[in-house]
């Protein structure tokens, strides 16, 4: 019987670079407060946001996009025409098709490059990487570009206490390529369907079509139920991810969880058992939640103040709607 020939790719994979944007807008908590009936000293208190960044009307998640991944495939090193695939997740691209990869591809002049996008919210930079590790090591493509965009407030009701007061806008990228050493582990992923009612939008399309007094749709949580389950369900998971690394928490030098609450994060490195120096990722503090993006932006925040250094471990976890999930180890570039 005639044999497929095995796919030719490299043993290892790793993170080339990484590159940012965030929103032009500095939004305080003062700013938001009033419509919400609360206080920079609740918001604070609750979250740790002291500000979050914002879009300009002008911007889209396309030119967020767009400008995060040009600053990392600059800082790769790489033409363009080298990348193999792009990778884009987000949940705020208004057009179902075709996708917003596909765009950002031909903006940066990477044609014609397979391009997808991810429905994975605030897990979708960590699918990515799970994804751009495989392809890499296949050999299906030399480089991978892997970006989360936002732009949250695009789907923000600015009376909601649920949710919207956390949430801000913009890019993360980076550039995955073959290594001759491992620099991307095993990734742990899953997710719970029976509890898409945690973080959901209001109504769907096809009711706003029906009903279109319901207005824009926009995002809610039950906060309680969602705190409980990223403080310390996820800690499970990222302990899977350390140990399929072959590591334990002890070798972890940075830590970049989903910015989702600074209370979650600290209590992700109490139930992880994570070392006091552990480099933290806290990139909310100004920046907010950017879903997809956050994780991505709180690491290259990290490397550009000079708190994280190249050839750390680094352990990234992302979470959210859905409710989903995934964690790996990388080596940062």
């Amino acid at each position: 019987m005639t044999s497929l020939k095995p796919s030719e790719g490299p043993a290892y994979s790793r993170i080339y670079s990484f590159g940012a944007r965030r929103g032009e807008n500095v939004v305080t908590n003062d700013d938001i407060a009033g419509p919400i009936n609360s206080s920079d000293e609740w918001i604070r208190q609750r979250t740790g946001i002291v500000t979050r960044r914002r879009g300009t009307a002008e911007e889209t998640v396309i030119d967020l996009a767009v400008d995060a991944a040009k600053q990392a495939i600059e800082r790769a090193g790489i033409d363009p025409q080298e990348i193999g695939a792009v990778i884009m997740s987000t949940v705020t691209y208004f057009h179902q098709t075709p996708s917003a990869a596909a765009i950002v591809a031909d903006k940066i002049g990477a044609n014609p490059a397979a391009a997808f996008d991810i429905s994975a919210a605030c897990a979708g930079y960590t699918y990515g990487i799970a994804q751009a590790d495989g392809l890499v090591r296949a050999g299906t493509a030399k480089y991978v570009l892997v970006i989360g965009a936002e732009k949250m407030s695009d789907f923000i009701d600015p009376e909601d206490r649920s949710i919207s007061f956390l949430l801000g806008d913009g890019a993360g990228a980076v550039v995955v390529g073959p290594s001759e050493t491992p620099g991307i582990s095993k990734t742990i992923w899953g997710s719970d369907g029976s509890r898409a009612d945690a973080i959901y939008q209001t109504h769907g399309w096809d009711q706003l079509r029906e009903n279109p007094e319901l207005g824009w749709p926009t995002l809610r949580q039950d906060g309680p139920s969602v705190f409980k389950w990223a403080s310390f369900k996820m800690a499970g998971y990222a302990t899977q991810a350390i140990e399929a690394a072959g590591l334990t928490p002890e070798d972890i030098q940075v830590f970049a969880p989903h910015q989702a609450n600074m209370r979650i994060i600290d209590q992700l490195i109490k139930q992880i058992h994570l070392p006091e120096s552990v480099v933290v990722g806290r990139d909310i503090a100004d920046t907010g939640n950017t879903s997809a993006a956050s994780i991505p932006l709180a690491i290259d925040r990290l490397l550009q103040e000079g708190q994280a250094k190249s050839g750390d471990l680094c352990l990234q976890i992302g979470f959210g709607a859905g409710l989903v999930y995934a964690a790996q180890v990388v080596v940062l570039p």
